[in-house]
């Protein structure tokens, strides 16, 4: 679905404490907070934005035939930006996002999921539905960045962007109950059945929004969130899809036939990042502890899953290998966290096609290894330049 690369510059920054001395390695695996005391500006996001952001604030996949752009990778760079106290950088992509796939007012829809180059040969939205994942990211750094800038606009933005996900996104399902859909439209294919996504929902983005918006019991979303996570997967690997009907519950998905990928590959991401108070945290870690013992049988996470069989196909690109690094730490296994690290040192992604997707996956992970930043308990966010109160200005970052 999507591929990744990264520059020799970009690799050798997020691998720097992954391959590091044994000392560092095991300071950085163990999930509780120890913020180094150090404030360096997080070279590995400099690097992601002069390989994937245009000077418009533009995320820009350009390993692929389009160049397109999806919501997803904006949502996703307003959070590593808001991690690396980027404020410029933060409001450019805001703009170009509420501008281009918003129609120009984030509080009036939601923002399409693809813009590119159209079959006619213009520049434009390709599809206007929307996808959820990237609403809550959004969503999310919004009202986190509201909070640690003290910004009052973007605080009511999450606001506004929160409740029309509520409307638009989150449907009764019976027996599930209320649950977030991929997107407003084409995921309800027939009576009493759905299309879900299990790696569209992160428990610490969905705790946030809890706290936050009580008045619409997203506390129900965190339960049927952690029931599609785990009764999607009962062997202990995650699907990129899964169908749940009313009358039978959750069955493989007819059109990916049980395959675990591209998608899922988050799911590990996800629940290895959790914060250790959350008490979600160790039901989910056993859920997945299959997962775990595969990859350190084989060596290397698999590129594609049946999560019927537990058969593997080929080994996954690295980008795979440093997302499952923060899941290898959490669930108690350094040994293999640190064989993933290596395998990052020996095969840059600089070897490969350029996508932003794996660049993506390794910032969020690489980020959390070097502890860049933190979920605590209630899904807020604790970026190292604020629990150390390091003061990085907006015009230094954004150099």
């Amino acid at each position: 679905m999507r591929y990744l690369m990264f520059s020799r510059k970009l690799f050798s920054s997020c691998v720097y404490f992954a391959v590091g001395t044994a000392l560092l390695l095991t300071m950085f695996s163990d999930p509780t907070w120890a913020a180094p005391p150090s404030c360096r500006p997080w070279a590995s996001w400099q690097s992601f934005k002069s390989s994937f952001m245009n000077e418009s604030g533009r995320i820009i996949d350009i390993g692929t035939a389009r160049k397109h752009t999806v919501s997803e990778a904006q949502a996703y760079a307003l959070f590593f930006a808001l991690v690396a106290n980027d404020r410029q950088a933060f409001e450019k992509v805001l703009q170009w996002t509420e501008n281009n796939l918003a129609e120009g007012d984030l509080t009036s829809r939601l923002p399409a999921w693809q813009w590119g180059l159209r079959d006619n040969g213009e520049w434009g939205v390709i599809d206007t539905n929307s996808a959820s994942d990237a609403d809550l990211w959004i969503a999310y750094a919004l009202g986190e960045a509201g909070r640690l800038w003290n910004n009052r606009r973007y605080i009511a933005l999450a606001n506004l962007l929160a409740n029309r996900i509520w409307r638009e996104e989150i449907v009764e399902i019976p027996r599930l109950g209320r649950t977030l859909l991929p997107a407003p439209k084409g995921f309800n294919p027939e009576k009493g059945t759905w299309r879900l996504n299990p790696s569209y929902v992160p428990i610490q983005l969905l705790r946030r929004l809890k706290t936050l918006y009580p008045q619409s019991s997203w506390a129900s979303v965190v339960d049927s969130s952690f029931r599609l996570l785990v009764e999607s997967a009962p062997r202990g690997f995650s699907p990129d899809w899964v169908t749940f009907k009313a009358q039978t519950g959750f069955l493989p998905d007819t059109e990916t036939r049980a395959e675990g990928s591209y998608d899922s590959i988050r799911v590990y991401l996800w629940v290895g990042m959790l914060s250790p108070a959350d008490p979600l945290r160790p039901p989910l870690l056993n859920a997945f502890r299959p997962m775990a013992d595969a990859i350190i049988n084989q060596g290397i996470p698999p590129e594609k899953i049946n999560v019927t069989t537990g058969e593997f196909t080929q080994a996954g690109p690295v980008g795979f290998s440093a997302a499952v690094i923060p899941f290898l730490d959490a669930i108690g296994e350094p040994a293999a966290s640190l064989e993933q690290s290596q395998r990052l040192a020996a095969r840059p992604l600089s070897e490969h096609p350029p996508s932003y997707y794996e660049n993506a996956l390794t910032l969020f992970a690489m980020g959390w290894k070097e502890a860049y930043y933190r979920f605590e308990a209630d899904g807020s966010l604790l970026p190292r330049w604020k629990e150390n109160a390091c003061s990085i200005s907006a015009n230094q970052s954004s150099r």
